[in-house]
This record gives C-alpha cells, sequence and structure tokens, in this order.
C-alpha cells in the first residue's frame, strides 16, 4: 500500500497553521475534490482531505499527530499499536465523532454519507455560488482622487427565461424515475478504513430529483448562460494599495438556480516618482538652495491638487519637514484629509562663480573663527 502523505501537505498548510486556516483549507479541497463535482471531482483525493481535516481538525488529535505522525492513527500497524484504548480510533467513515466535517460537508453539499441527520433532499436545494477575485492595476492620482474604470468581465449568470431550472417556460418538469425525485442515490463500498455508505447526486437528474421535459430555448436546458460584459466599477477618492470593492452577483455561478456569488476587485496602486503615501499622509522631498533656507522665503510647493504656498523660515536647517494642512488624502470612509509633509533638501551648489566666490569669503571673514559652528562642536566634544 502507497506510504501516507503528510496530513499538512494533503491540506497545503504549515503545521503552524491556526485552526481557521485549517478549516478554510479543507473547505475548498472539499468542493475541489468533492465527487458531485463532475468537472474537479476525484473520490480519492476527497477521501484524503477528509482523513486529513478529521484529525489536523481535533486539537488533541492534532497534538498526538504533531508528535508520533501516522503511527497514532493506524490500526492496522503490525504488533500491538501503544494508542489503542487512549481514545484515538484511527480515521473510519464508520466511527468516531465527525460534526465539525460534517457541519462544513453540510454547508456546501448538503450532507455526507451518514455524518449527519439532515433530509437528503437539501442536495437538490439552490446553493449560492463562490466569490471570486480580481486584481486590477490603477495610477496613484487615481486612488487619490477616485475614478471610474471599465471592466471586461467573464462569467454566468441564472437564464432569466427559466429561472434557472433549465425547462421551458410554462413546461413541467417530471419526477426522476432513477432516485425518485430525491436528487441522490446511495452507494457502498468497502475501503481500507472499512465500509463507506456515500450519496452521490444522481447522473440523470444533476442532483435536482427532475427531468427536463422540454428545455428552455434561451440555454438549451442548462439552466445559466455565458456573458461576457463590460461593467463600470467606481474607484472611491482616497481608496488604498491592497483595498477591495465588491461587486455583487458577479462571482461564481449558484448551484441549482442559486445566486451568484460576488466580485471581489483587489486595488493595486502604481507608485509616484515623488509622492510617497503613508496612510493618509503624502510625504515630498524638495530641493531648496542653501541662502533661501539662511534668509527665509515662500515657494509654490506641488501638492496632489495643485500647488500651495510654503513659508520657509529663515535658519531652516537640512532635513526639516513642514507641514501643509489637508493636502493630503481623503479618508475612503469619511470626509477627513490627510496633510501634506514637506522634507527640505537643502542643496549646496558645486561650482561658483569668481564673485559668488567672494561674496562667501566676505561672508566667512566677517564671522568670528571662534565662534563658527566647527569651533562650538570642538568645544563641546569629548572622548
Amino acid at each position: 500500500m502507497a506510504e501516507k502523505r503528510d496530513y499538512y501537505e494533503v491540506l497545503g498548510v504549515s503545521k503552524s497553521a491556526t485552526q481557521d486556516e485549517i478549516k478554510s483549507a479543507y473547505r475548498k479541497l472539499a468542493k475541489k475534490y468533492h465527487p458531485d463535482n463532475k468537472e474537479t471531482g476525484d473520490a480519492e483525493k476527497f477521501k484524503e482531505a477528509s482523513e486529513a481535516y478529521s484529525v489536523l481538525g481535533d486539537e488533541n488529535k492534532r497534538k498526538t499527530y504533531d508528535q508520533f505522525g501516522h503511527a497514532a492513527f493506524d490500526q492496522n500497524a503490525g504488533g500491538a499499536n501503544p494508542f489503542n484504548g487512549s481514545g484515538f480510533e484511527g480515521f473510519n467513515f464508520n466511527g468516531g465523532d465527525f460534526s465539525d466535517l460534517n457541519d462544513i460537508l453540510n454547508s456546501m453539499f448538503g450532507g455526507f454519507g451518514g455524518f449527519g441527520s439532515r433530509s437528503r433532499n437539501s442536495y437538490s436545494g439552490p446553493i449560492k455560488g463562490g466569490d471570486t477575485l480580481l486584481r486590477i492595476r490603477i495610477k496613484f492620482m487615481d486612488a487619490v482622487k477616485g475614478t471610474k474604470l471599465t471592466i471586461p468581465l467573464n462569467y454566468e449568470e441564472t437564464c432569466e427565461r427559466c429561472h434557472g431550472n433549465g425547462a421551458k417556460n410554462g413546461t413541467a418538469l417530471d419526477t426522476c424515475p432513477d432516485c425518485k425525485g430525491r436528487g441522490r442515490i446511495v452507494t457502498q463500498q468497502r475501503t481500507i478504513f472499512g465500509m463507506m455508505q456515500s450519496e452521490s447526486a444522481c447522473p440523470r437528474c444533476h442532483g435536482t430529483g427532475k427531468i427536463i421535459r422540454e428545455s428552455c430555448p434561451e440555454c438549451a436546458g442548462k439552466g445559466y448562460k455565458k456573458v461576457k460584459k463590460d461593467i463600470e466599477v467606481s474607484i472611491p477618492q482616497g481608496i488604498n494599495d491592497g483595498q477591495r470593492i465588491r461587486v455583487s452577483g458577479k462571482g461564481e455561478r449558484g448551484i441549482n438556480g442559486g445566486a451568484n456569488g460576488d466580485l471581489y476587485i483587489e486595488v493595486v496602486v502604481q507608485k509616484h516618482d515623488s509622492f510617497v503615501r503613508d496612510g493618509n499622509d503624502i510625504y515630498l522631498t524638495v530641493p531648496v538652495d542653501f541662502y533661501d533656507c539662511c534668509l527665509g522665503t515662500e515657494i509654490s510647493v506641488p501638492t496632489c491638487y495643485g500647488e500651495e504656498k510654503l513659508t520657509i523660515p529663515a535658519g531652516t536647517q537640512p532635513g526639516a519637514i513642514l507641514k501643509i494642512k489637508g493636502k493630503g488624502v481623503k479618508d475612503v470612509r469619511s470626509d477627513r484629509y490627510g496633510d501634506q509633509f514637506v522634507n527640505i533638501e537643502v542643496k549646496i551648489p558645486t561650482k561658483l562663480s569668481r564673485e559668488q566666490k567672494k561674496l562667501l569669503e566676505n561672508y566667512k571673514e566677517t564671522t568670528n573663527k571662534d565662534d563658527n559652528f566647527f569651533a562650538k562642536f570642538k568645544k563641546t566634544f569629548k572622548l
């Protein structure tokens, strides 16, 4: 018999994963590999994932598995199993507590095998489709000011003419003779885990319990149709990198006439050449000539909304940060604006004219040599 894979590897999670992460990983695998899934269903992988979750989804069993591995649950190993009688029965579909596992499967498929007491007919009810994610890249200024984008989408939606049942408008649905209208058929199979009883969707009626007498001409009896449509999405003013916008009903198609899931659009904001955003504040570095920092001046500073006057006080030092109030980014959930902070980068010329040199030399001569900045530093310096 093939060696069992590590349960963490089966579920695709790390050994430090939380219980919520483990449950979420199992949900995805169960939905993908459940035998009812006509596209990606795989009974063996579904059993493998369920076995892994039955252990890792239980805190006590998980601790034992982390310490002893598969040996703690192997009832078929040669010799006495040191864990028998310790409360661990191994993975057996005919025994054990699968209430949490069944809750997950019930939420997706309406139940599984003999795990729960819900009606088998719940399989044929409408099930909402899954949500989908789409990432879009926008310019920095579009995020600051907001914009509207036209996005081409390809998705499936419930046929409006037959409301998802696939029958021609006004015609009746007949009860499926194979499953007697239950939508499910029960099968039993002997496996290495014991006798397994499972239910699957009736292949004739695909789990609906009904047979279409006359197909809907709009969707050819499928109950849904493929749609190619351009949708307009409003990007709110102030949206930040990584935030998402929900578009209702544009996700995966529902089952048995269930509503579509939702589409979530994740925004990726491009960096700006000069502006740097931190929360709702904007930072900008501007070069200023040394003499303007010495004497003081007024400059026009670029902001996201146009230029603003900024006073540079006399004696401004390199690295000084001045604030322009209210010229940051609008908060996406309120009318408050952040501020813009201007970092002063003092620029020293590398080439001077003869006249400029003379003026600086005159300034230097008027300065007390024992009272310049370096002299003050030397006086206070200590080893």
